[in-house]
């Protein structure tokens, strides 16, 4: 299931400096969530593991049965929407995962993305976004009244666009020393411009939906891009520093406006 990935120089030379002893693995095939008996072979291949478990009183009653799964005691990585790179600190040392589907993304982006998850392992942010609402998943919910797979899209937009606000920096710095990844990262945010311009009218009129949009949204935060109202609410120190909390309170305003 699993083998040691040999990694482009652009991206080991990173490895080296910030995260060496991160474990970068291929996978045989594509997963969603790894099953316990699949998590459990790279047992093997790290020194411990220890697998994460959260109350079910973090758990609104529609929630998702796989975000349920992960919450549970079942030794369970990845959730639906991760992409194609997901990272775990449920081992020691922590691990990367690439999906057996990065070998038709393009090699420059696939770098980044692996790039990508070892600067977010450095900065320490958590391995997905219910350990980052904890209990105010549950009040997200609340406040945005949209359902349980629509809560799940958006917790993981708005978890993604505060662990941007911790990394684009790094990203923006890469210039003149991490060059190849720097341009993978400043390509990924050029194919955004243009698209989330007119995202407020597109709700409006019902072209987009609301968890659509919030995805786009918070992708293009984290390449640093203008957002308009009230995506660009999230853009602020106040998101940075005050995480999960802002994160409900722009919901409850964001929901309140797009009512009336």
């Amino acid at each position: 299931m699993f083998a040691e990935r040999t990694l482009s120089p652009a991206v080991e030379r990173l490895h080296s400096e910030i995260t060496p002893d991160v474990l970068v693995l291929d996978t045989e095939r594509d997963f969603e969530t790894l099953p316990p008996a699949v998590a459990e072979e790279l047992g093997l291949l790290v020194e411990s593991l220890d697998p994460a478990s959260y109350p079910e009183t973090w758990l609104p009653e529609n929630t998702p049965a796989q975000l349920e799964a992960y919450a549970s005691e079942q030794f369970t990585i990845g959730l639906p929407g991760d992409g194609t790179v997901v990272r775990t600190q449920q081992t020691q040392p922590p691990t990367v995962l690439v999906k057996a589907r990065a070998e038709t993304t393009p090699a420059s982006f696939r770098d980044f993305l692996v790039a990508e998850a070892l600067v977010e392992i450095e900065e320490g942010v958590p391995e997905s976004f219910l350990p980052f609402f904890g209990e105010q998943y549950a009040e997200l919910d609340d406040a945005l009244g949209l359902g349980g797979t629509a809560t799940y899209q958006i917790a993981a937009a708005l978890f993604d666009a505060w662990v941007g606000l911790h990394t684009r920096e790094r990203f923006r710095a890469w210039e003149g020393d991490h060059d190849e990844l720097h341009a993978a990262w400043e390509d990924a945010g050029d194919r955004l411009v243009g698209r989330i311009d007119d995202l407020p009218g597109e709700v409006a009129r019902g072209e987009t939906e609301f968890p659509a949009a919030t995805e786009l949204a918070c992708s293009a935060l984290k390449h640093g891009l203008d957002l308009p109202a009230p995506f660009a609410a999230l853009d602020t120190l106040a998101y940075r520093d005050h995480g999960a909390e802002y994160a409900v309170q722009w919901a409850e305003k964001t929901i309140d406006s797009l009512a009336e």
